[in-house]
């Protein structure tokens, strides 16, 4: 089965989310990782020569040089799915935290489910009692707002979450099977360091500490910023016109030392390769006037589909994602709407893994 848009239909100045219509067969999602993490497949896409070569991933060490600089986004899936009960009638209730709004008032912007039966003034309760909470407002239809009837040190209270929480895997995985322990270390980068996001950056998964050492013994320079993957990663677009499109702002920081090494291999003309949409996301946010990276400490609501001018990245390693999906967009943004859709058309005749655990594509 292949792909529903026409391939020589070329993109006006407004692209439609028609056109992103993807048939992907259920038995090609992934619904574990490869193991090892690099033994997974990797689709190497020439977009000079139009042309496609089929690989392993721990082969991506070939097409790059010395002093080519490797973009990663560091930052660290946390344990975000509560399950617990109601306060009197011990009805099963599940939380999912998004972000830390208050650390002194241990307040905390939450989603939950079933969201008609959670109103303000409930009392949540965790674990054996361990934790409780208490809703203290509404934000959105599913939105809420608690806060964490804790005396402990911040510190504690984290530790706590990191005990009494799931691990927060996409929603077509967690609809087809139950959150297993392996999912903790699977679902999170060997190199995972700034603890916020809620959605791991996936491109990244496919890293074994063995290919990064190989990569920095064969000079390739690895340069981290941190955005914290949100919610909205897994939110549909719903407006057929993109340019309608909103994205969710996610935080970001873009250090000092990751500029200096990213700007000097653009001096130098070598390759810089964003690895994942998440990064590829930050660096676009934080362009200087001539072009250059900027250092950054902030939020972005970036939305990346075609056509767009890429300023940083020349290279972008990524996953194979969902129909309609911005991070496809942003795929046909960087390879050509037109040649993005011939890979992922090739990508389903050979069975490539799709989605989050899936394979991989190396765009060149």
């Amino acid at each position: 089965m292949g792909c529903q848009p026409i391939f020589a239909t070329q993109y006006s100045n407004t692209m439609k989310l028609s056109q992103f219509n993807l048939e992907i067969p259920e038995e090609l999602v992934a619904l574990h990782p490869s193991d090892p993490r690099d033994d997974c497949r990797l689709l190497v896409a020439h977009r000079d020569t139009q042309t496609i070569e089929h690989k392993t991933f721990k082969d991506v060490l070939g097409y790059f040089d010395e002093h080519d600089v490797m973009v990663l986004n560091n930052t660290k899936v946390f344990p975000a799915r509560l399950i617990g009960q109601k306060e009197k009638t011990g009805a099963r209730i599940e939380v999912f935290l998004l972000r830390e709004l208050s650390i002194k008032q241990r307040l905390w912007d939450v989603l939950v489910e079933p969201a008609r039966k959670i109103r303000v003034g409930n009392k949540l309760f965790f674990g054996d009692n361990d934790l409780v909470a208490e809703v203290v407002d509404n934000t959105t239809s599913r939105g809420r707002t608690i806060r964490f009837l804790f005396d402990g040190e911040n510190e504690e209270l984290h530790q706590l979450i990191d005990k009494l929480g799931k691990t927060p895997i996409p929603p077509y995985i967690q609809a087809k099977r139950e959150v297993e322990p392996e999912d903790r270390d699977n679902y999170q980068t060997v190199y995972a360091s700034e603890v916020g996001a809620v959605a791991a950056p996936t491109a990244g998964l496919h890293f074994t500490r063995e290919l990064l050492k190989r990569l920095e013994l064969k000079g390739i320079e690895e340069a981290f910023l941190t955005l914290h993957v949100g919610i909205g990663a897994f939110n549909p677009v719903e407006v057929e016109d993109l340019s309608k499109h909103r994205m969710a702002s996610e935080n970001y920081t873009i250090p000092d030392k990751t500029v200096e090494l990213v700007n000097n291999a653009k001096r130098n003309k070598r390759r810089i390769i964003a690895v994942g949409t998440s990064t590829m996301r930050a660096l676009e946010s934080s362009v200087s006037a001539s072009r250059m990276l900027n250092p950054a400490d902030g939020w972005t609501d970036r939305f990346i589909y075609p056509p767009f001018e890429f300023h940083i990245a020349n290279t972008f390693l990524t996953n194979f994602h969902r129909p309609k999906s911005t991070l496809l967009m942003m795929v046909a943004a960087f390879a050509g709407y037109d040649f993005a859709m011939q890979c992922y058309e090739e990508a389903i005749k050979e069975k490539y893994r799709f989605h989050s655990y899936g394979d991989a594509m190396l765009i060149l």
